[in-house]
C-alpha cells in the first residue's frame, strides 16, 4: 500500500472561473435595475382612515420582462450560475443541464453562452416549438422526455453521463441569491420604494415558482424588520398552498398547473412556507382574465403568472379599502405576454382548457368600479 500523500495540490488554474464570474457581474451592471410601474387604480383608493387622515392603497409592478432574457427568472439564472461557479461545480467546458421548458431555460441558456459552457434543458416532448426556439435562440439545446413526470430524474441522469452540473434550479433557488442584500429583488423593491407616500409596502405579493423569490422575500423581511406582510398566490393544480395548509413539505398533486412559471405539482425543495403570512388560491380563469386587463392597462401583453399576481394584490388591496387602511402594495410582472400569444390570448386555446372568462371578469368589473371584492 502506498504511503498516505503529504500534499494534494488542486489548485490549479483558477483563471477561467475569475473570468466567468467577471463577465457575469459585467453583465450585471450593464444592466439598469428594472423598473417599478405605478398601477392606477380608481377614486376608490383614495380615502379618509378612521383617525381622520387622508391616505390612500397605491398600487406598484415591478417590472421584471425588462431583463435581457425577457423575464424574472433572469435573476434567479444569475444567482444560480454565480452559485455553481463559486461552489466549483462549474468550470470550463462543464456542461450545464437544467429540467425546464420555460423561462428559466431561457435565462440559463444566455448565461451558459455568456461563459462559454454547453447549455441542455431537459423539457417533455409536447413543449411547444417556439418555446424551444427560445432556448435555442439562447444558444441552448433541448433534451425531450415522453414523460413529463420525469423530466427533473432525465436531467440528473443526463448530468452524470455527460459529466455535467445539474443545476436543479428546484433545489439550488432559495440558496442561491443572496436574501440579505446585494443588490437582490427585495432590497430593490424597497429603495425604489424610498421617495415614495408609503416607502414600506403593506403587503408584497409573489408566485411560488421555485419557491426561490418568496424565500429571499420573506428574509429580507425580517431581517430588515418590515412590517410587511408577504402574501404567495397560487394557481390550480399546484401543491404549494396545499402543502403550506397542511404544513407538508411532500403534498403533491395529480395534475400540474396550466400557468406557466408559477405551479408545481409538488412541493419543491426551495419553498420556504415558514416565511410566507398568507397564501391565496388562484383559479387559472382567473390568472388569464386578469392578464389581460393588465395588459390592456399598461399597453403590451403580460404574462398569465403576472395575472395570477394581480389577482392576488387586488385581494389585498380590496381588503385594507375594506378596512380603511392606507399603505402600498407591490407585485411582480414576471415576463411579456408575446410569448404566449397562442396560448393565454388564443381564444379557442383558452376554451380548449375549459376555463371560461366570464366570471372572473365580472369579479375585476365589481373590483375596479366599488373596491368590493367577490372572488
Amino acid at each position: 500500500m502506498p504511503p498516505a500523500a503529504r500534499w494534494i495540490d488542486r489548485r490549479g488554474d483558477r483563471g477561467w472561473v475569475d473570468n466567468a464570474v467577471r463577465l457575469i457581474e459585467a453583465d450585471s451592471t450593464r444592466s439598469a435595475d428594472t423598473h417599478l410601474l405605478r398601477f392606477p387604480l380608481p377614486e376608490w383608493s383614495q380615502f379618509i382612515d378612521d383617525s381622520g387622515v387622508y391616505t390612500g392603497v397605491d398600487l406598484y409592478v415591478k417590472d421584471e420582462s425588462t431583463h435581457i432574457t425577457g423575464s424574472l427568472k433572469h435573476r434567479l439564472a444569475r444567482s444560480l450560475f454565480l452559485y455553481a461557479l463559486c461552489n466549483g461545480w462549474i468550470t470550463q467546458g462543464t456542461p450545464v443541464i437544467e429540467a425546464s421548458s420555460g423561462s428559466t431555460a431561457v435565462s440559463e441558456a444566455y448565461f451558459a453562452a455568456l461563459i462559454g459552457v454547453p447549455f441542455v434543458a431537459v423539457m417533455p416532448t409536447t413543449t411547444s416549438r417556439s418555446k424551444v426556439a427560445l432556448i435555442e435562440r439562447q444558444g441552448g439545446r433541448c433534451h425531450f422526455v415522453d414523460d413529463p413526470g420525469q423530466v427533473v430524474a432525465a436531467a440528473a441522469k443526463l448530468a452524470r453521463e455527460c459529466g455535467g452540473h445539474f443545476i436543479d434550479q428546484f433545489t439550488m433557488a432559495e440558496r442561491a441569491t443572496d436574501w440579505r442584500g446585494n443588490n437582490n429583488i427585495a432590497e430593490s423593491i424597497y429603495s425604489q420604494l424610498a421617495s415614495e407616500r408609503h416607502p414600506v409596502p403593506t403587503w408584497i405579493v409573489v408566485g411560488a415558482g421555485t419557491g426561490g423569490t418568496s424565500a429571499t422575500l420573506g428574509r429580507y423581511i425580517r431581517y430588515r424588520r418590515h412590517p410587511t406582510w408577504l402574501g404567495v398566490v397560487d394557481p390550480e393544480n399546484s401543491a404549494f398552498l396545499l402543502g403550506y395548509g397542511n404544513g407538508d413539505a411532500t403534498a403533491v398533486t395529480a395534475v400540474g398547473s396550466k400557468i406557466e412559471g408559477i405551479g408545481r405539482p409538488r412541493v419543491e425543495p426551495s419553498f420556504v412556507g415558514q416565511v410566507i403570512d398568507a397564501m391565496i388560491r388562484v383559479p387559472d380563469a382567473a390568472s388569464v382574465a386578469t392578464a389581460r386587463l393588465v395588459g390592456d392597462t399598461l399597453g403590451r401583453r403580460v404574462g398569465a403568472s403576472t395575472g395570477t399576481n394581480m389577482w392576488g394584490a387586488f385581494t389585498v388591496i380590496a381588503d385594507m379599502v375594506a378596512h380603511r387602511r392606507g399603505g402600498s402594495v407591490v407585485t411582480l410582472l414576471c415576463d411579456g405576454g408575446d410569448r404566449y400569444g397562442d396560448t393565454y390570448f388564443d381564444d379557442d386555446w383558452v376554451s380548449a382548457q375549459g376555463w371560461s372568462l366570464q366570471e372572473p371578469a365580472a369579479v375585476l368589473d365589481e373590483f375596479f368600479a366599488s373596491g368590493r371584492w367577490t372572488g
